[in-house]
């Protein structure tokens, strides 16, 4: 399986910015086209100063975020800022002064935006300059449309589509996007919508140990944001609710009481693992979110057989992680360790990537990139 990425979560405190803000008249008509990466986050082109960049939509950013990468490119003049919050463990960051960023309808005037090394890693590998988030599009009703993989910000208040709504705000101890949820009998506040989080679910472990969910086989992986990596623990949820909408076979991370979730006032985060499968509408000052299932709501998720976590790289696959319990922690694998060929087939960028979830029962040949060859028998533990 793939490493699970989760989304570069940043929390800064912003200056007060003395912005303006004009949306197009035919805001509606603007879609923005995005893609998703290989970490589920959504990637498409905005401009800064007139300038095309690669961007993520991340509703988990409280101020939006400039790439040091680009900063020194373009030798703008940075303001010395605070330590910020994100997966992985704090980040330095700093402050910078922009004439204009426009994302689709929007265009926003003297814009003040944080600034900080951006990890490829972080991004699912692929290089990305501008995070955009919630100080952006707070004031405005976001409308994803993860089937069609177009966005587009529109005025507040507007209802393009219906379906299941559910209570949504700005607040939290770094304001965020903040709805609620239901697991069984137990309902669960204050839950972040973070568009930037590839997960699907993620629930602190003390609101985790008191679902009766709880008992079920968990796992463990590793998520990665701007401040490194983490290990959490994994575990499938049969049933969520969200407003009159129910989910089922829901992909869920654990993280422990002292983490990221803990850190930023949060019982948990909904990310976009889990809104791909849903028309979305994020709406604060109207006071909703508006999920519609699409082509993929439902669709069970990925399961790992093998228990390896895995960056695919040009001729090689490199382990990141051995999962708890998994067929690969009894066979003895560690991090680190290099796989050069599956079943006697060469890595390649297009070679199958199936077998790391495959039907269990199944046995593969993986050859070492030191030239030794193991056997792994596939097989399900949670």
């Amino acid at each position: 399986m793939r490493a699970l990425l989760a989304l570069p979560l940043l929390i800064a405190a912003a200056p007060e910015p003395a912005t303006t803000d004009m949306l197009a008249p035919d805001a509606e008509a603007r879609w923005v086209d995005f893609e998703l990466t290989p970490a589920n986050q959504i990637r498409f082109s905005a401009s800064v100063d007139g300038q095309p960049v690669s961007a993520i939509l991340d509703t988990g950013v409280s101020t939006s975020l400039l790439s040091r990468r680009f900063v020194d490119r373009a030798k703008l003049r940075t303001r010395h800022g605070s330590t910020a919050f994100a997966i992985g463990g704090p980040v330095a960051s700093g402050w910078v002064d922009l004439r204009e960023i426009a994302i689709g309808a929007l265009t926003r005037h003297r814009a003040h935006l944080a600034t900080a090394t951006l990890p490829d890693a972080a991004t699912g590998g692929t290089p990305v300059d501008l995070l955009i988030g919630r100080d952006v599009t707070q004031g405005y009703a976001l409308d994803i449309d993860y089937d069609a993989r177009r966005f587009r910000l529109l005025s507040s208040g507007r209802l393009p589509f219906r379906g299941s709504e559910a209570p949504l705000r700005i607040a939290g101890t770094w304001p965020s996007y903040v709805t609620e949820i239901s697991v069984g009998s137990v309902h669960i506040s204050r839950i972040e919508i973070d568009t930037g989080d590839g997960g699907a679910v993620t629930l602190r472990r003390g609101v985790w140990n008191a679902l009766s969910e709880a008992k079920a086989p968990t796992t463990s992986t590793i998520a990665y944001g701007i401040g490194g990596a983490s290990v959490v623990d994994l575990a499938i949820v049969p049933a969520l609710r969200s407003g009159t909408l129910t989910a089922h076979t829901v992909e869920t991370r654990i993280e422990p009481d002292t983490g990221y979730t803990q850190t930023i006032g949060m019982n948990g985060r909904i990310g976009s693992g889990f809104l791909a499968g849903y028309r979305v509408l994020l709406d604060p000052a109207a006071g909703r979110m508006v999920l519609s299932p699409g082509t993929h709501a439902d669709a069970p998720p990925l399961r790992s057989t093998s228990g390896l976590v895995l960056r695919a790289e040009t001729d090689r696959l490199t382990v990141l992680h051995v999962m708890r319990g998994g067929p690969a922690e009894t066979a003895g694998w560690h991090a680190g360790e290099q796989i050069c060929r599956v079943d006697d087939a060469a890595i390649t960028r297009d070679a199958p990537f199936r077998w790391p979830v495959d039907h269990p029962g199944r046995t593969v040949s993986l050859g070492l990139c030191d030239g030794t060859t193991r056997s792994l028998t596939l097989r399900a533990f949670y």
